[in-house]
């Protein structure tokens, strides 16, 4: 065995995959040895970080169950949707993920507020935030499972956990007085742990309203 396979199951064996890969590679392609050992060497690790970091991200959004697979960079701002193009590329940093602070996107059926908001979603991902997302009225029912189960404190460590927890369609759907106790204490123990991103329908004439309060620390699209 030659000592570029060994170096190569070497890396292998130590979870190193993608570095064996680009290694494997740099010898099947000699202009590569033109370069000095320390630019070759960063190229390896370059190369291990960047597919760390996709796979991280990968299973960040996963674990966050977006229903739509979204992203800021493919937002419509036709002004039928009322949306203000810069305030969005300002929350698109998610320093108010960071600050702990709240969104609400509010709108009549069919203006893309889900989309938005697993974009908004995808993007703290990026940035290596954890996300969960939950349809209101799915939860509502989650909830009424757990504590018929067991498994609500277990649920409810899950909503709490992440650093940004997405409700969709809030306000819609019948939630019983005991999930509605269990939801509030969740957003209440948020307000300390994380941010909470909020959809849902207000009439239509309101649908097309931006505003934005960063003193509450919630904003509003």
């Amino acid at each position: 065995m030659s000592t570029v396979q060994q170096t190569i199951n070497r890396l292998k064996e130590l979870r190193l995959s993608s570095m064996a890969e680009a290694y494997d590679l740099q010898h099947q392609q000699p202009k590569l040895y033109q370069l000095g050992f320390d630019e070759c060497f960063s190229l390896l690790v370059e190369n291990e970080a960047s597919a760390r970091e996709s796979k991280k991200l990968n299973r960040l959004i996963r674990a966050a169950g977006f229903p739509e697979s979204a992203v800021l960079e493919d937002v419509d701002y036709g002004s039928s949707r009322g949306l203000d193009k810069s305030q969005v590329a300002s929350l698109a940093g998610c320093e108010w993920v960071r600050q702990k602070q709240n969104l609400a996107i509010v709108g009549a059926t069919g203006v893309g507020k889900t989309w938005l908001a697993s974009a908004f979603g995808t993007q703290a991902c990026r940035l290596g935030m954890p996300v969960t997302f939950h349809r209101a009225s799915d939860l509502y029912g989650e909830i009424a499972l757990g504590m018929h189960d067991g498994s609500l404190p277990k649920l409810k460590a899950e909503l709490i956990k992440p650093s940004l927890f997405i409700l969709d369609d809030f306000g819609l759907g019948d939630i019983s007085p005991a999930a509605a106790q269990v939801l509030l204490d969740v957003i209440d123990r948020r307000m300390r742990s994380g941010s909470l991103l909020i959809t849902s329908q207000y009439p239509t004439e309101q649908s097309t309203q931006c505003s934005a309060d960063h003193d509450a620390g919630q904003q509003s699209l």
